[in-house]
């Protein structure tokens, strides 16, 4: 339907005419949507390149196609290049339309989000409470606009590790949405599956599945079964179940899930092969690996054609065939992926970035399980600093980087005197962790398991 428009306004009207220009943006955007990169991306460079001429660099029109090509670019993995044109879009904003101006607010938003996706938390969360207080003084404390930068807030600081700070503002935003926009409106319920999110990673299970189960039922009659936004809530429900060892009830949906989005998307749409991915995982945990590869290998091979080799999907779906590998003990496979993996993201991402650390974190655990256990001590102090100085010293990545060193300085005692230091490593991991995600929560009671044991069978070794 677009593409007919824009073809009758490019016909009547010309191609410089701004009623063809929105059109063509427009279409550009549908193409963004469906993942079509290029496509996207030659359209919109032409609408901000003809605008630019006709209306002169800084006008707001021109402003917003700088700004769809940012978030094409941000689709495609290109974040520098994102982070350039959005640094552009709020100086002009600021200059031409104030600082506190809604669009503005809305671009500064948007570099945060680039700013998150490169791990550069801090930034994003200084970008993301100015936008809220700003948003809080001009438009008031319950305005939807408010709403949403707070929700960006919480999310930044549950990516930190602040679940209690997230959660407040989580319950905060639910609670002012419910009143002011209703308990079914799509605002309030991707509010309430955030929180979710939060208890998920605070190990409250139930509270998490309860919410989720909500939003899911909520969609359903108010959007349709085979809405978008209600595939998303029923994939976050798998998702939690699949955390849970509920693998069945995690199939179930997940089946359901890809098949709806093969139908109404495409087979090699993102968020079908996102859906697919995530169905492999599943399978992964419960061992059935034939299947598991078959699907993994499907996603990653169109994520190359669609994406590129060097597309964080791509680069995850790579990830996560060899993580099958790994568990099927075909380890060269793992190693070579994960290399692969670790190496492209350096380039592309940088060298403190999370997914970079994570890679990392991987590669070492297979060094560990290929009895390299020097190789995988070194990476794993690398991963563990580098995380101490990015994230914090007690942020839920950091220790689960600290814990994985425990266990490989443990394996590496090849004499007795070696195995202090892993048992002191694993007792101030376990404190940390009982101090910010609590002493019931799923991993600090693994923790404390692991520490009893070795510390009980060393006791037992010295008498």
């Amino acid at each position: 339907m677009a593409s007919k428009s824009r073809k009758y306004r490019l016909k009547v009207l010309g191609e410089e005419s701004e009623v063809t220009l929105k059109s063509t943006a427009i279409l550009a955007e549908a193409y963004r949507l469906e993942g079509r990169w290029e496509k996207a991306e030659q359209l919109q460079v032409q609408v901000m390149e003809t605008r630019k001429t006709k209306l002169g660099a800084d006008h707001p029109s021109t402003l917003t196609s700088i700004a769809n090509l940012a978030s094409t670019y941000w689709s495609q993995g290109r974040l520098d290049e994102a982070e350039q044109l959005e640094v552009q879009v709020i100086e002009m904003s600021k200059t031409k339309l104030s600082a506190d101006h809604p669009s503005t607010l809305i671009s500064m938003a948007n570099l945060a989000s680039t700013y998150w996706d490169q791990g550069r938390l801090d930034e994003a969360e200084q970008l993301e409470v100015q936008v809220m207080e700003t948003c809080k003084t001009k438009l008031g404390a319950g305005d939807p606009n408010t709403l949403v930068s707070m929700d960006n807030l919480a999310s930044t600081y549950r990516n930190q590790g602040r679940l209690d700070k997230a959660e407040q503002l989580e319950v905060q935003v639910i609670e002012t949405s419910k009143v002011n926009l209703g308990a079914g409106h799509p605002n309030t319920l991707v509010s309430m599956a955030n929180l979710a999110s939060t208890y998920r990673k605070q190990g409250r299970w139930e509270e998490a599945e309860q919410l989720q189960v909500q939003v899911m039922e909520t969609r359903k009659t108010k959007l349709g079964a085979d809405h978008p936004s209600t595939l998303l809530s029923m994939a976050n429900l798998a998702s939690m179940y699949r955390k849970q060892g509920q693998w069945e009830e995690a199939e179930q949906l997940q089946v359901q899930v890809t098949e709806t989005r093969k139908t109404k998307l495409g087979a090699d749409h993102p968020s079908t092969l996102m859906s697919m991915a995530n169905l492999a995982s599943t399978y992964r945990k419960q061992g059935r690996w034939e299947e598991a590869e078959q699907l993994q290998v499907q996603v990653m091979e169109t994520r190359k054609t669609k994406l590129g080799a060097d597309h964080p999907s791509t680069l995850m779906s790579m990830a996560n065939l060899a993580s099958i590998y790994w568990d099927q003990d075909r380890l060269d496979e793992a190693e070579q992926l994960e290399m692969q993996v670790m190496e492209t993201r350096k380039t592309k991402l940088g060298a403190g970035h999370p997914d970079t650390l994570e890679s990392m974190a991987n590669l070492a655990s297979t060094y560990s399980n290929q009895g390299r256990l020097d190789e995988a001590k070194q990476l794993q102090v690398q991963v563990m600093e580098t995380r101490k100085t990015k994230l914090g010293a007690d942020h839920p990545s950091t220790l689960r980087s600290m814990a994985n060193l425990a266990y490989t300085l443990k394996s590496t005692g090849r004499c007795p005197e070696r195995c202090p230091e892993a048992i002191d490593l694993l007792r101030t991991c376990l404190a940390k962790q009982q101090r910010v995600l609590g002493h019931a929560h799923p991993y600090a009671v693994s923790i404390s398991d692991t520490l009893l044991l070795w510390e009980t069978g060393d006791l037992a070794i010295e008498t």
